[in-house]
């Protein structure tokens, strides 16, 4: 739950409330005006966290030391997260070997970063009269990558594009560990 939903001291304006207490002991169903005033006189504040509870739950505690807390958990939780990105190779219906293994290169250089890779085949002029030529470079470019990567979404022709998405294997440092 963040901080803007969140009710502090007067703006909980229910009847009754269930307050808990900053020990986290459960002090019973009292008037919002009374949980307001046993906050105030420990020099707390009186926080809603279960709004939807019948009646609501409101917490006494330090509420500048509390969203301190939250900032920092959703800082550390932002910090561990790794975000995918999808990163494009085109290649073309007449491409030569050495352009091939470089755009295999490309890909496997992110996959290995972590990333998911789109192939894709731009179909100009007569070249649309072919559309399986363009299934075979895709068949070849996923099966050179088989070791590092996985076939998210088949090759299928869009419009004048012909596209594939391919997906990170994990890596096989888990399976080495167990075996040693």
């Amino acid at each position: 739950m963040s901080n803007k939903e969140l009710q502090i001291n007067e703006d909980i304006r229910d009847r009754e409330v269930r307050v808990i207490g900053p020990d986290g002991s459960q002090l019973g169903i009292m008037s919002s005006a009374e949980a307001r005033e046993l906050a105030f006189s420990k020099d707390l504040d009186l926080v809603k966290i279960a709004p939807q509870a019948k009646p609501p739950v409101c917490k006494v505690i330090d509420y500048g030391k509390f969203r301190f807390e939250q900032a920092k958990r959703e800082k550390e939780a932002r910090k561990n997260q790794h975000v995918v990105e999808i990163k494009e190779v085109r290649l073309s219906l007449n491409i030569d070997t050495h352009d091939f293994e470089t755009k295999r290169n490309h890909a496997i250089r992110f996959l290995k970063e972590g990333n998911k890779v789109k192939a894709s085949i731009r179909f100009r002029g007569r070249e649309m009269g072919h559309p399986e030529q363009g299934y075979t470079i895709m068949q070849k470019f996923a099966e050179s990558l088989t070791e590092y990567a996985s076939v998210e979404k088949s090759a299928k022709l869009e419009g004048r594009n012909m596209l594939m998405f391919l997906a990170c294997k994990p890596a096989p440092k888990a399976a080495a560990k167990t075996a040693g």
